[in-house]
């Protein structure tokens, strides 16, 4: 039997009735409802409204009907929320999705035929996980071709990765996946195995030094640009066809220049030299240790291997002096 962890009821006007918070305690505390009226006689309440309570916790799904058997079930609340916000959250982008439409048609219409070769389209803005995430599972449904994503790192990678789990699900469609990563994706246990998941469903990944933006073109027609402000997520999605082009190319110009991630690629190996250079740029400029490991996305103490691995091999006396004499090589190489 799943065990149940009991938190707040999901409530309608911020109310919650006390019978039906005393019946799901109950089921909760035996793991089921054999029938109302034993729960009636034991929790001391009328029939009826226990009666009336088990009916309202199944319609919150809160309890779920157990056929052969005929008991109620408890279940998760947050189980509870999704099941019934989904629905909500589908039919409110959708509607969205829809008024986009219509203004669009209507902005193809009215505008000066001049302009009417090259539409401009919107740039408008969301916040929050849910909000982005219900963006993304709509444009996931409706790409068809191509989907690139630009994957910084971040100090919540757990939040990331959830805002952008939706736009995979184009990868059961067959449809084209590329992502661009920071090397640090290959290091921990967590990120390699999240990345060789995708690799083994059908993406192809690549990483770098740094990733400058996070974002997502579907289709080369939708783009979905999202950083965070402070802990709250904030997405900008962006029609215009430019700037969605100037992603593509900047998307292309990174993918170029990455280095491809195999699924069974371990640790920065195969990055390590790409790695230490971008090392090197950032001493040269003076920075310290913390900042070059902030930028880079990585430990201090990782940052700091790398740094001692340099000064060994350019037989450097100083951090600076090390960063000075790599940038030097790259310019020479260059």
């Amino acid at each position: 039997m799943s065990v149940v962890t009991l938190g707040p009821l999901p409530t309608v006007d911020g109310v919650t009735d006390d019978r039906e918070a005393d019946v799901y305690r109950y089921a909760v505390r035996l793991g089921e409802i054999g029938s109302p009226e034993r729960a009636a006689a034991d929790l001391g309440l009328p029939t009826a409204e226990v009666f009336a309570a088990v009916t309202r916790l199944v319609e919150l799904h809160l309890l779920r009907t157990d056929g052969p058997t005929g008991r109620y079930l408890p279940m998760d609340p947050e189980v509870a929320a999704t099941l019934l916000i989904s629905p909500i959250e589908r039919a409110m982008y959708q509607r969205r999705e829809l008024a986009d439409r219509l203004r669009d048609r209507i902005d193809a219409i009215t505008r000066p035929a001049v302009e009417v070769s090259e539409p401009v389209g919107a740039i408008d803005s969301l916040e929050g996980v849910a909000e982005i995430r219900g963006l993304f599972k709509l444009a996931a449904e409706v790409c068809r071709d191509e989907m690139v994503v630009l994957r910084p790192g971040h100090d919540d990678d757990e939040l990331l990765d959830e805002l952008l789990a939706p736009c995979y699900s184009v990868l059961e469609r067959s449809v084209s996946v590329r992502v661009v990563c920071p090397h640090r994706s290959r290091a921990g246990f967590a990120s390699r195995a999240k990345a060789k998941r995708l690799i083994a469903d059908g993406a192809e990944i690549r990483t770098l030094s740094q990733v400058p933006q996070a974002a997502v073109v579907f289709d080369r027609s939708l783009a979905v640009m999202f950083s965070f402000d402070g802990d709250l997520p904030v997405a900008r999605r962006v029609r215009d066809r430019n700037v969605v082009r100037f992603l593509l190319d900047m998307f292309g110009q990174l993918w170029d220049n990455a280095t491809p991630f195999a699924a069974e690629d371990t640790g920065y190996a195969d990055a390590i030299d790409d790695l230490q250079q971008s090392v090197a740029r950032l001493m040269a400029q003076g920075l310290t240790d913390e900042v070059v490991a902030r930028r880079l996305g990585m430990s201090v103490r990782t940052c700091r291997r790398h740094i001692a691995a340099l000064l060994q091999n350019l037989d450097a006396v100083s951090r600076f002096q090390a960063g000075v004499l790599a940038a030097s090589r790259l310019t020479m190489t260059a």
